[in-house]
């Protein structure tokens, strides 16, 4: 198709169909059928056959820990029922470090709800989203990568790999920043590595986990312990650079041995393990997520370490924020991609995307001091915060994302 050739005009193009693009288009999803909104997803990786499992990266083995919060805006999307098949409860949390008698625990019935939060597998979740995209009046361009993203007067041309044009009023990245578009476009990302690799794996332990998570401290980095159906927890195990490639190649009895070594017997005898992954960790923050008729949401504006389970949920929130600035201004008169719809988006995620980056980066910097008075200041710390029944509840309504 010749640049002079009729293009496809759309009011959102949503570049990427992960988990965060796939949840953004849902949420569009009621105007689209109401209003006659205009959605078009452009996704690189081959949608799935039915009932095929294998999906595009953000669909791996991985689970993510859906917060409370999280849980009720895909509620009012009509999606909970069929994630909630798959989905695990976080009824306590277990906060300590390693070889200190500091702990703090969190409890459901404490906050007045069923779970603090839940952990669903991605590739179900990937499942469940396309499945609804399915029934929405929403274009797919799969597969499909945009090879040039041009600004205008009124939005952004896009040109995919195909040849077809896109004139979009709002353009959305929501691509995990894997195509390069962003810097393509002049954004620059501030990235803080942290000289660690999660590896990612689940397991299989002695006995019934009951509904807790486990967050555990060590020299080395965090360790996390999530439920997942029956007796598997999903393992989140933090490394150095000199110890990962030996830990990734261990023989599946002494990578249990060591793995026990760590953890210690708190959840119990570690029996068997699944296939591992290996994630290097930095922080990275795109220093723009708006321009006029542009928006940047999930890892493209966000990389967080994954111990503290809060990347989806900030990107979730981040859908909601932004779908919720595009409903007032339909009501207003405006377009999506108008400069006061996503400034109005702006005010209201960036306060939430700032405290949690300090939480989670701070969280993994204060433990990562390796000194003993301040060993013994997180000791005391936990404790204190165990103890202090009001404070403990505020972190917990924090973290379920009940509370911005």
């Amino acid at each position: 198709m010749s640049r002079t050739q009729q293009a496809t005009t759309v009011d959102v193009a949503i570049i990427g169909g992960g988990l965060v693009g796939a949840s953004l288009a849902c949420a569009l999803g009621a105007m689209a059928e109401r209003d006659g909104l205009r959605v078009a997803i452009i996704e690189a990786q081959p949608l799935p056959a039915a009932g095929m499992q294998a999906y595009q990266p953000s669909f791996d083995a991985r689970a993510s820990a859906i917060a409370h919060g999280s849980r009720r805006h895909f509620s009012r999307l009509g999606l909970w029922p069929a994630l909630a098949t798959e989905a695990a409860p976080i009824r306590h949390i277990h906060v300590s470090e390693r070889g200190r008698l500091g702990v703090t625990r969190l409890h459901a019935d404490e906050l007045g709800v069923d779970a603090l939060g839940y952990v669903i597998p991605n590739a179900w979740m990937g499942q469940v989203l396309h499945r609804r995209l399915e029934t929405l009046p929403i274009d797919w361009y799969c597969p499909a990568r945009v090879e040039t993203l041009e600004a205008t007067g009124a939005g952004h041309r896009l040109e995919l790999d195909d040849g077809r044009m896109l004139e979009a009023g709002l353009t959305v990245l929501a691509d995990g920043g894997r195509s390069g578009l962003k810097e393509r476009l002049g954004i620059a990302s501030d990235h803080h590595p942290y000289d660690q690799t999660a590896l990612i794996a689940n397991v299989e332990i002695s006995r019934a986990h009951g509904g807790w998570a486990f967050e555990r401290f060590s020299r080395e980095g965090p360790m996390a312990l999530l439920p997942l159906g029956g007796r598997r927890m999903e393992l989140v195990w933090t490394h150095g650079p000199a110890t990962i490639d030996e830990t990734m190649a261990l023989p599946d009895a002494r990578f249990l041995e060591r793995l026990q070594q760590a953890f210690g017997d708190r959840a119990g005898r570690f029996r068997r393990v699944g296939q591992r992954h290996a994630y290097p960790l930095s922080l990275v923050t795109a220093r723009e997520t708006i321009r006029p008729h542009l928006a940047i949401l999930g890892n493209a504006a966000h990389t967080l370490h994954p111990v503290a389970g809060q990347g989806f949920n900030l990107a979730l929130r981040g859908v909601m924020d932004l779908v919720s600035a595009i409903e007032t201004a339909g009501r207003d008169g405006r377009s999506p991609g108008d400069p006061r719809t996503l400034a109005a988006f702006e005010a209201r995620r960036a306060g939430d995307h700032r405290q949690i980056v300090r939480f989670s980066d701070g969280l993994i910097r204060l433990f990562g001091i390796d000194n003993a008075a301040m060993s013994h200041a997180r000791a005391a710390g936990l404790i204190g915060l165990n103890t202090l029944g009001p404070l403990r509840r505020a972190l917990a309504r924090r973290a379920m994302g009940i509370e911005r």
